[in-house]
């Protein structure tokens, strides 16, 4: 067993309401029904944030996410006065990242300007898509006309770190369209692009009712090679399955998830992974799911959702879910400060990976193939298998993944 070292930490902050539920959002968001309680809900973040602090005391925090939910619709105010409780409680590192997730239909509260002065440094823009056909079907409340004028908005008001989330495999879309989608987004000329495909998730709307006109998996995958082309020709280098950025403008707060960190969850439905040195457990947390619920609860026992210590046998999957979705992979020193778990013990499963020609190691470098990105989830499964059981791993070995020629769907 290796002993477990703490990693870099994060915080994330969850708000958790929306103008309107969109169908394929299986996120903690509630549409508004009246005014928003903004200021009971920043006393309540206050308050969770004391309660977890004995999990991380002296510790420095790297990066900020406000994720929802449409954290924009918090006006700048209550985001700033958070901000200054948070560092009057924890110490900031000196380039510290702190996002703000924002919708473009959901920015009246606030000019951007004010964003920024609250410590807001980067920003993240739900677009999804630029054709006002498509964003009707998506259920979204904003044009492209909208879109582009809140990102112009923010790009004037100084805020240069932008990321734009935009979803590729629409229903009635087509590639040409796809790469009409990403034109429009690269000639914005943001820092970051996060380019995914819509999925069906279970207990939304689009799950319960498909939309017409969903492009099947051949589709899909000649869109994701026509803008992953077109991604690369303008610049932006791919370094995550659905993330692309300009040179140092990758998303730290999410490279810490991706490379197995911790972070702090506050606000209604957050999760949090944290590394307890004193007995080299691994913390999971998370919070009440629903907004009232938590308001009222907020900073006491009775506000946690549930805490769970994850288990060895699972530590080399929770790790691989997050690694192998980097371009870049991992190093097996990582692996062993951030698991507890000595190397030897995944060489047979990394072994059945190499030769499937999923990944390849170089001394103390692992890193996914093309073939390996492409496949990642049928990658990352070999790891539920128990490491160092041998009755599985030849099972593993003798019983190639099912259906290997489908695209990997993130």
């Amino acid at each position: 067993m290796s002993m477990l070292t703490a990693p870099p930490l994060s915080l994330y902050v969850h708000l958790p309401w929306c103008v309107r539920k969109c169908p394929y959002c299986d996120f903690n968001s509630h549409a508004l029904q009246g005014a928003a309680p903004f200021d009971d809900y920043v006393d309540a973040l206050i308050r969770d944030l004391e309660f977890d602090l004995p999990l991380v005391r002296g510790r420095e925090l790297h990066s900020i996410f406000f994720g929802g939910g449409t954290p924009s619709l918090f006006p700048a105010d209550a985001i700033d006065r958070f901000l200054q409780a948070a560092a009057r409680r924890l110490t900031f590192a000196a380039n510290i990242e702190i996002t703000l997730e924002a919708n473009p239909g959901a920015i009246e509260h606030d000019h951007f300007d004010r964003y920024l002065a609250a410590g807001i440094n980067r920003l993240s823009f739900g677009i999804q898509s630029f054709d006002d056909g498509c964003l009707r079907r998506l259920g979204r409340i904003h044009d492209r006309q909208e879109a582009e004028a809140a990102v112009k908005s923010a790009q004037d008001a100084g805020l240069q770190n932008i990321n734009l989330d935009l979803m590729y495999a629409l229903p009635g879309q087509d590639p040409a369209m796809a790469e009409r989608d990403l034109a429009c987004a690269i000639a914005l000329a943001p820092a970051h692009i996060s380019h995914y495909q819509l999925t069906l998730e279970p207990n939304t709307l689009f799950a319960m009712r498909p939309p017409p006109g969903m492009p099947d998996d051949e589709l899909a995958w000649d869109m994701q090679q026509r803008c992953q082309a077109r991604l690369a020709a303008a610049g932006y280098a791919q370094y995550e399955i659905s993330a692309y950025a300009r040179p140092d403008r990758q998303c730290q707060h999410n490279l810490n998830y991706w490379r197995f960190g911790d972070y702090l969850g506050i606000g209604a439905g957050a999760h949090g992974k944290i590394t307890l040195d004193a007995d080299q457990s691994l913390l999971r947390r998370w919070k009440l799911r629903h907004p009232a619920s938590y308001l009222g609860k907020a900073g006491t026992p009775h506000g946690i959702g549930g805490d769970e210590c994850i288990a060895m046998q699972d530590r080399p999957f929770e790790f691989m879910l997050n690694a192998l979705r980097l371009n870049a992979g991992f190093n097996l020193t990582r692996f062993e400060t951030r698991t507890g778990i000595e190397r030897a013990r995944i060489a047979p499963i990394l072994a059945v990976a190499q030769n499937r020609g999923w990944l390849i190691q170089q001394d103390d470098h692992v890193m996914p193939t093309e073939w390996g990105r492409r496949f990642a989830n049928d990658v990352i499964s070999l790891f539920m298998t128990e490491p160092g059981d041998p009755d599985s791993l030849r099972r593993l070995a003798d019983n190639p993944t099912h259906d290997t020629n489908r695209p990997e769907r993130d």
